[in-house]
Protein backbone atom coordinates (compact mmCIF):
# COMPACT_ATOMS: atom_id res chain seq x y z
CA UNK A 1 0.00 0.00 0.00
CA UNK A 2 0.88 3.35 -1.25
CA UNK A 3 1.27 5.82 1.71
CA UNK A 4 2.02 9.96 1.88
CA UNK A 5 4.43 10.29 4.20
CA UNK A 6 3.91 13.02 7.29
CA UNK A 7 6.22 15.54 8.25
CA UNK A 8 6.92 15.90 11.57
CA UNK A 9 7.20 19.60 12.34
CA UNK A 10 10.41 20.92 14.25
CA UNK A 11 13.44 23.48 13.46
CA UNK A 12 15.86 21.08 12.11
CA UNK A 13 19.39 22.70 12.24
CA UNK A 14 22.58 20.75 10.22
CA UNK A 15 25.54 20.50 12.58
CA UNK A 16 27.42 22.66 11.15
CA UNK A 17 24.44 25.44 11.95
CA UNK A 18 23.94 24.11 15.47
CA UNK A 19 28.34 24.63 15.88
CA UNK A 20 27.41 28.24 14.81
CA UNK A 21 24.62 29.00 17.36
CA UNK A 22 26.71 28.54 20.28
CA UNK A 23 26.68 26.30 23.31
CA UNK A 24 26.60 26.68 26.56
CA UNK A 25 29.09 29.09 27.10
CA UNK A 26 27.08 32.02 24.27
CA UNK A 27 24.79 33.80 26.60
CA UNK A 28 23.05 35.82 23.39
CA UNK A 29 19.63 36.34 24.26
CA UNK A 30 19.99 37.23 27.92
CA UNK A 31 18.67 40.41 29.29
CA UNK A 32 19.70 42.81 31.71
CA UNK A 33 22.97 40.90 32.70
CA UNK A 34 21.01 37.55 33.49
CA UNK A 35 20.55 34.35 31.74
CA UNK A 36 20.05 33.73 28.37
CA UNK A 37 16.33 32.87 27.34
CA UNK A 38 17.98 30.52 24.27
CA UNK A 39 18.81 26.93 24.47
CA UNK A 40 19.90 25.08 21.78
CA UNK A 41 20.00 21.12 21.42
CA UNK A 42 20.49 18.19 19.10
CA UNK A 43 20.47 14.82 19.13
CA UNK A 44 17.93 11.81 18.95
CA UNK A 45 15.01 11.82 16.06
CA UNK A 46 12.76 9.23 17.84
CA UNK A 47 12.26 12.20 20.69
CA UNK A 48 11.78 14.63 18.21
CA UNK A 49 7.90 15.36 18.13
CA UNK A 50 7.86 15.69 21.14
CA UNK A 51 10.14 18.23 21.87
CA UNK A 52 8.30 20.39 19.40
CA UNK A 53 5.57 20.16 21.15
CA UNK A 54 7.49 21.17 24.61
CA UNK A 55 9.50 24.04 23.20
CA UNK A 56 6.23 25.51 21.55
CA UNK A 57 4.56 25.57 25.05
CA UNK A 58 7.28 26.28 26.92
CA UNK A 59 7.88 29.52 24.92
CA UNK A 60 4.32 30.16 25.90
CA UNK A 61 4.45 30.00 29.30
CA UNK A 62 8.06 30.88 30.16
CA UNK A 63 9.32 33.27 27.32
CA UNK A 64 12.19 30.63 26.38
CA UNK A 65 13.46 29.87 22.90
CA UNK A 66 14.44 26.04 22.73
CA UNK A 67 15.47 25.25 19.23
CA UNK A 68 16.56 22.08 18.49
CA UNK A 69 18.15 19.46 15.85
CA UNK A 70 17.05 16.33 15.08
CA UNK A 71 20.25 15.04 13.75
CA UNK A 72 20.43 11.72 15.84
CA UNK A 73 21.43 10.27 18.82
CA UNK A 74 25.19 10.10 17.62
CA UNK A 75 25.13 13.76 16.58
CA UNK A 76 23.77 14.54 19.49
CA UNK A 77 26.74 13.31 21.89
CA UNK A 78 29.04 14.88 19.99
CA UNK A 79 27.26 17.91 19.83
CA UNK A 80 27.26 18.22 23.39
CA UNK A 81 30.71 16.46 24.29
CA UNK A 82 32.21 19.05 21.94
CA UNK A 83 29.87 22.14 24.03
CA UNK A 84 28.63 23.21 20.43
CA UNK A 85 25.21 22.92 22.32
CA UNK A 86 22.90 23.54 25.33
CA UNK A 87 22.11 20.24 25.82
CA UNK A 88 22.36 16.52 23.54
CA UNK A 89 19.53 14.23 23.24
CA UNK A 90 19.78 10.30 22.55
CA UNK A 91 17.93 7.19 23.20
CA UNK A 92 21.18 5.09 23.98
CA UNK A 93 23.32 6.14 27.31
CA UNK A 94 26.86 7.17 27.24
CA UNK A 95 29.31 4.56 26.82
CA UNK A 96 32.31 4.55 29.12
CA UNK A 97 34.59 6.28 26.66
CA UNK A 98 31.61 8.98 25.73
CA UNK A 99 30.83 9.38 29.10
CA UNK A 100 34.76 10.04 29.79
CA UNK A 101 34.95 12.12 26.52
CA UNK A 102 32.12 14.59 27.47
CA UNK A 103 33.94 15.47 30.68
CA UNK A 104 31.29 15.80 33.83
CA UNK A 105 28.10 15.25 31.21
CA UNK A 106 24.81 14.19 33.13
CA UNK A 107 22.01 11.99 31.52
CA UNK A 108 18.60 12.52 32.38
CA UNK A 109 15.69 10.16 31.08
CA UNK A 110 12.87 12.75 30.28
CA UNK A 111 10.74 10.62 28.00
CA UNK A 112 9.96 6.77 27.40
CA UNK A 113 8.72 5.42 23.95
CA UNK A 114 9.75 2.64 21.59
CA UNK A 115 11.18 0.99 18.44
CA UNK A 116 8.76 -0.55 15.87
CA UNK A 117 9.60 -2.61 13.06
CA UNK A 118 7.65 -1.56 10.54
CA UNK A 119 7.34 -3.61 6.86
CA UNK A 120 5.86 -3.41 3.48
CA UNK A 121 4.79 -6.41 1.82
CA UNK A 122 2.21 -6.47 -0.87
CA UNK A 123 -0.04 -9.33 -0.04
CA UNK A 124 0.79 -9.96 3.63
CA UNK A 125 -1.67 -9.53 6.26
CA UNK A 126 -1.28 -6.15 8.72
CA UNK A 127 0.75 -7.00 12.07
CA UNK A 128 2.69 -9.69 11.23
CA UNK A 129 4.37 -11.26 14.57
CA UNK A 130 8.22 -11.87 14.26
CA UNK A 131 10.42 -12.67 17.11
CA UNK A 132 14.12 -11.80 18.42
CA UNK A 133 15.81 -14.58 16.52
CA UNK A 134 13.79 -14.40 13.04
CA UNK A 135 14.25 -10.37 13.20
CA UNK A 136 18.26 -11.32 13.70
CA UNK A 137 18.07 -13.58 10.67
CA UNK A 138 16.49 -11.30 8.65
CA UNK A 139 18.83 -8.84 9.15
CA UNK A 140 21.85 -11.00 8.78
CA UNK A 141 20.58 -12.04 5.01
CA UNK A 142 20.24 -15.82 6.74
CA UNK A 143 16.13 -14.96 5.96
CA UNK A 144 15.79 -14.14 2.73
CA UNK A 145 12.15 -14.71 1.51
CA UNK A 146 8.86 -13.65 3.34
CA UNK A 147 7.51 -17.19 3.12
CA UNK A 148 10.17 -18.62 4.96
CA UNK A 149 9.02 -21.49 7.55
CA UNK A 150 10.21 -19.28 10.30
CA UNK A 151 7.73 -16.55 9.30
CA UNK A 152 5.50 -18.69 8.57
CA UNK A 153 5.27 -20.93 11.82
CA UNK A 154 4.72 -17.57 13.65
CA UNK A 155 1.90 -16.92 11.64
CA UNK A 156 -0.13 -19.72 11.04
CA UNK A 157 -2.57 -19.60 8.24
CA UNK A 158 -1.29 -16.45 7.10
CA UNK A 159 -0.62 -16.09 3.72
CA UNK A 160 3.10 -14.95 2.66
CA UNK A 161 4.54 -14.03 -0.35
CA UNK A 162 7.82 -15.56 -1.69
CA UNK A 163 8.70 -11.94 -2.02
CA UNK A 164 12.27 -10.79 -1.31
CA UNK A 165 12.89 -9.55 2.57
CA UNK A 166 15.29 -6.03 1.89
CA UNK A 167 16.22 -5.07 5.45
CA UNK A 168 16.57 -1.21 6.33
CA UNK A 169 18.74 0.75 8.67
CA UNK A 170 19.78 4.01 9.89
CA UNK A 171 22.47 5.06 8.14
CA UNK A 172 23.52 7.43 10.63
CA UNK A 173 24.22 7.07 14.64
CA UNK A 174 21.02 6.32 15.73
CA UNK A 175 19.19 5.51 19.25
CA UNK A 176 16.58 3.32 17.32
CA UNK A 177 19.82 1.21 16.15
CA UNK A 178 21.14 1.45 19.88
CA UNK A 179 17.26 -0.07 20.99
CA UNK A 180 17.01 -2.09 18.25
CA UNK A 181 20.24 -4.23 18.37
CA UNK A 182 20.46 -4.06 22.23
CA UNK A 183 16.98 -6.14 22.00
CA UNK A 184 18.61 -8.60 19.15
CA UNK A 185 21.72 -9.67 21.13
CA UNK A 186 19.67 -10.36 24.11
CA UNK A 187 17.16 -12.34 21.86
CA UNK A 188 19.57 -13.85 19.11
CA UNK A 189 23.40 -15.45 20.42
CA UNK A 190 24.29 -15.23 16.82
CA UNK A 191 23.58 -11.53 16.14
CA UNK A 192 25.29 -10.62 19.78
CA UNK A 193 28.53 -12.46 18.59
CA UNK A 194 28.74 -10.61 14.86
CA UNK A 195 26.99 -7.48 15.07
CA UNK A 196 26.35 -6.97 18.85
CA UNK A 197 25.23 -3.56 20.54
CA UNK A 198 25.81 0.03 19.04
CA UNK A 199 24.27 3.17 17.99
CA UNK A 200 25.73 2.44 14.30
CA UNK A 201 26.59 -1.39 13.45
CA UNK A 202 28.14 -2.65 10.49
CA UNK A 203 24.76 -3.89 8.83
CA UNK A 204 25.63 -6.42 5.51
CA UNK A 205 22.08 -6.49 4.57
CA UNK A 206 20.31 -4.17 3.51
CA UNK A 207 19.71 -0.92 2.83
CA UNK A 208 20.74 2.76 4.83
CA UNK A 209 18.11 5.45 5.30
CA UNK A 210 19.27 8.99 7.15
CA UNK A 211 17.18 9.25 10.59
CA UNK A 212 13.68 7.96 10.82
CA UNK A 213 12.59 10.15 7.87
CA UNK A 214 14.72 8.43 5.71
CA UNK A 215 13.89 4.73 6.99
CA UNK A 216 10.46 5.11 6.56
CA UNK A 217 10.48 6.65 3.30
CA UNK A 218 12.00 3.26 2.27
CA UNK A 219 10.10 1.20 3.81
CA UNK A 220 7.22 3.54 2.55
CA UNK A 221 8.36 2.55 -1.60
CA UNK A 222 9.64 -0.62 -1.48
CA UNK A 223 7.83 -4.05 -1.53
CA UNK A 224 9.60 -6.27 0.67
CA UNK A 225 11.02 -4.06 2.93
CA UNK A 226 11.06 -4.05 6.75
CA UNK A 227 12.85 -1.55 8.66
CA UNK A 228 12.97 -0.16 12.33
CA UNK A 229 11.57 3.28 13.62
CA UNK A 230 10.27 5.02 16.22
CA UNK A 231 6.74 4.64 17.17
CA UNK A 232 5.79 8.13 16.55
CA UNK A 233 6.77 7.76 13.26
CA UNK A 234 5.53 4.52 12.32
CA UNK A 235 1.66 5.74 13.57
CA UNK A 236 2.02 9.25 12.13
CA UNK A 237 2.44 7.98 8.50
CA UNK A 238 0.15 5.27 9.12
CA UNK A 239 2.86 2.40 8.53
CA UNK A 240 2.37 -1.39 9.06
CA UNK A 241 4.35 -2.98 11.88
CA UNK A 242 5.18 -6.34 13.34
CA UNK A 243 3.91 -7.68 16.63
CA UNK A 244 7.16 -8.26 18.78
CA UNK A 245 7.37 -12.29 20.38
CA UNK A 246 8.40 -10.79 24.56
CA UNK A 247 10.00 -12.73 26.41
CA UNK A 248 6.88 -14.42 28.19
CA UNK A 249 5.99 -15.45 24.33
CA UNK A 250 3.48 -13.48 23.96
CA UNK A 251 2.74 -10.52 21.22
CA UNK A 252 1.99 -6.68 22.43
CA UNK A 253 0.76 -4.17 20.73
CA UNK A 254 3.38 -1.38 20.83
CA UNK A 255 1.77 1.50 22.77
CA UNK A 256 2.07 3.43 26.09
CA UNK A 257 0.40 0.84 28.03
CA UNK A 258 3.03 -2.20 26.86
CA UNK A 259 6.07 0.51 27.12
CA UNK A 260 4.77 1.03 30.72
CA UNK A 261 4.53 -2.38 31.61
CA UNK A 262 8.47 -2.69 30.21
CA UNK A 263 9.90 0.02 32.62
CA UNK A 264 7.70 -1.54 35.33
CA UNK A 265 9.98 -4.84 35.21
CA UNK A 266 12.91 -2.61 36.31
CA UNK A 267 13.89 -3.38 39.23
CA UNK A 268 17.03 -0.89 39.54
CA UNK A 269 18.51 2.29 38.54
CA UNK A 270 22.50 2.35 38.08
CA UNK A 271 23.82 5.55 39.16
CA UNK A 272 25.07 7.17 35.72
CA UNK A 273 20.66 6.16 35.01
CA UNK A 274 21.59 4.41 32.02
CA UNK A 275 18.25 2.13 32.05
CA UNK A 276 18.06 -0.99 28.88
CA UNK A 277 14.17 -1.60 28.81
CA UNK A 278 14.29 -4.61 26.24
CA UNK A 279 13.48 -7.89 26.25
CA UNK A 280 12.05 -7.58 29.53
CA UNK A 281 11.49 -11.09 31.64
CA UNK A 282 9.17 -13.10 31.34
CA UNK A 283 7.28 -12.06 34.86
CA UNK A 284 6.30 -9.30 32.22
CA UNK A 285 3.90 -10.39 29.87
CA UNK A 286 2.29 -7.21 28.88
CA UNK A 287 5.31 -5.48 27.93
CA UNK A 288 6.75 -4.31 24.15
CA UNK A 289 9.77 -5.83 24.41
CA UNK A 290 11.94 -2.93 22.18
CA UNK A 291 10.70 -0.44 24.41
CA UNK A 292 13.16 2.74 25.27
CA UNK A 293 14.43 5.27 27.18
CA UNK A 294 15.61 8.79 25.88
CA UNK A 295 17.74 10.97 27.40
CA UNK A 296 18.76 14.68 27.92
CA UNK A 297 22.40 14.93 27.82
CA UNK A 298 23.86 18.09 29.59
CA UNK A 299 26.95 19.55 31.17
CA UNK A 300 27.28 19.80 35.10
CA UNK A 301 28.86 23.46 34.85
CA UNK A 302 26.78 26.10 32.26
CA UNK A 303 26.76 29.35 31.94
CA UNK A 304 23.05 28.71 31.50
CA UNK A 305 22.13 26.08 34.45
CA UNK A 306 19.18 27.77 36.19
CA UNK A 307 17.49 27.68 32.66
CA UNK A 308 18.68 24.46 31.55
CA UNK A 309 17.05 23.02 35.54
CA UNK A 310 14.10 24.76 34.81
CA UNK A 311 13.32 23.84 31.46
CA UNK A 312 14.18 19.95 31.98
CA UNK A 313 12.15 20.13 35.77
CA UNK A 314 9.48 20.80 33.22
CA UNK A 315 9.91 18.14 30.66
CA UNK A 316 10.46 15.84 33.30
CA UNK A 317 6.51 17.02 35.10
CA UNK A 318 4.17 19.12 33.22
CA UNK A 319 5.96 18.45 30.03
CA UNK A 320 4.84 14.34 30.38
CA UNK A 321 1.35 15.36 28.85
CA UNK A 322 1.97 15.81 25.60
CA UNK A 323 3.17 12.53 25.67
CA UNK A 324 0.32 10.03 25.10
CA UNK A 325 -1.05 11.58 21.78
CA UNK A 326 2.57 10.99 20.53
CA UNK A 327 2.76 7.30 21.74
CA UNK A 328 4.96 8.09 24.47
CA UNK A 329 4.67 6.63 27.99
CA UNK A 330 4.39 9.12 31.00
CA UNK A 331 7.70 8.72 32.96
CA UNK A 332 7.69 6.23 36.26
CA UNK A 333 7.56 8.26 39.45
CA UNK A 334 11.10 6.44 40.88
CA UNK A 335 12.75 8.02 37.18
CA UNK A 336 11.05 11.24 37.84
CA UNK A 337 12.40 11.28 41.04
CA UNK A 338 16.01 10.26 40.06
CA UNK A 339 15.78 12.60 37.25
CA UNK A 340 15.05 15.22 40.03
CA UNK A 341 17.99 14.68 41.71
CA UNK A 342 20.17 14.88 38.46
CA UNK A 343 18.96 18.06 37.65
CA UNK A 344 19.98 19.38 41.35
CA UNK A 345 23.44 18.71 39.96
CA UNK A 346 23.51 21.09 37.14
CA UNK A 347 25.75 24.39 38.10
Amino acid sequence: MRIRLLTISLVVLSAVTIAGCGGSNDNGGATGGGESKVLVGAGSTLVAPLLAQWSNDYAKKHDVTITYGAIGSGGGISQITARTVDFGASDAPFTPDQADACNSCLQVPWALAATLVSYHVNGAPAKLKLSGPVLADMYLGKITTWNDPKIAALNPGAKLPPTKVSPVFRSDSSGDTYAFTDFLSKASPTWKSQKGVSTQVNFTTGTGGKGNDGVAAIVDRADGSLGYLAISYVFSNELDYALIQNAAGKFPVPGPPSITAAADAVTSIPADNAISLTNPPASAPDAYPISTFTYALVPESSDKAKTLRDFLTYAIGPGQEFGEKLHFATLPSRVVDVGHETIAKIK
